[in-house]
């Protein structure tokens, strides 16, 4: 069995593969204080709840974005699961994936997984647009290479800015606002926060697509894409199982 976990911003996700199909997943916030203690007994006492045996975990491999917890994961992989766990972006580690940028070091190992994961899923030129903390629309080839991309401020850190630097505006919840003008504040934040993030997605598919000159298949995954469906008039599939599938696809290139 293999433990994938994608450590973000905001969350982390715990994933396991058990060489057929992905059996359980769950997730956490993010704290960079946590120690390999404190993930493990959280990680153990939620497998114990739906019966899995973690003891027959043989493999381990990590992305994450955050630095300061790569200690502690890579402590629980070695005193909890007996495995060295592989971390995306060590040297030597191979994505069979190349990177068309100026400064491929500058690319978070989580826009490269999420690459590879949708370019072993789908066919063709693609758009991946990850929700998150920021939202990232990245551009893989149909030979499967990283070729760039664009990164924008994620939906509820925009929501967060505009209340603390506004004191009269409230904290709002992300919803489809009944018509686009507000009649009040609430419902006015609500249609800028939600469709002005749908036509900030909608408007930079369409200019990539254009720039781009060729078909492209695009697809949403991250906490909040969910959200959007059946909003945006440019995403073609939902897909929240991109990143655990590269981390997958990483491990079969590494094995």
């Amino acid at each position: 069995m293999l433990l994938v976990i994608d450590v973000g911003n905001t969350n982390t996700v715990f994933a396991l593969h058990d060489g057929e199909q992905w059996v359980n997943q769950w997730r956490s916030a993010t704290d960079s204080t946590k120690t390999a203690d404190d993930h493990a007994s959280w990680l153990w006492r939620l497998a114990d709840m739906q019966g899995v045996d973690l003891s027959r975990v043989q493999g381990c491999v990590v992305s994450s974005v955050v630095p300061h917890a790569q200690f502690n994961f890579r402590n629980l992989a070695r005193r909890y699961l007996n495995v060295e766990p592989l971390f995306i972006g060590e040297p030597g580690l191979k994505t069979g994936m190349a990177v068309r940028v100026r400064h491929p070091e500058q690319v978070g190992a989580d826009r490269i997984v999420s690459a590879l994961g949708a370019h072993v899923a789908y066919p063709g030129d693609l758009i991946v647009i990850d929700s998150g903390t920021a939202t990232t629309f990245d551009i893989v080839s149909a030979d499967g290479a990283f070729e760039g991309g664009i990164i924008s401020p994620g939906i509820y850190l925009s929501m967060r800015a505009l209340h603390d630097a506004a004191a009269q505006l409230p904290r709002i919840a992300i919803q489809k606002p009944p018509q686009v003008i507000g009649k009040d504040t609430v419902s006015a934040m609500q249609s800028g926060v939600f469709i002005g993030y749908i036509e900030l997605i909608d408007g930079l598919v369409r200019r990539i697509k254009a720039e781009w000159g060729r078909p492209m298949t695009v697809i949403a995954t991250g906490g909040v894409a969910s959200l959007f469906e059946g909003a945006s008039e440019t995403i073609d599939y939902y897909d929240q199982d991109i990143l655990i599938r590269g981390l997958l696809e990483v491990w079969k290139r590494n094995r």
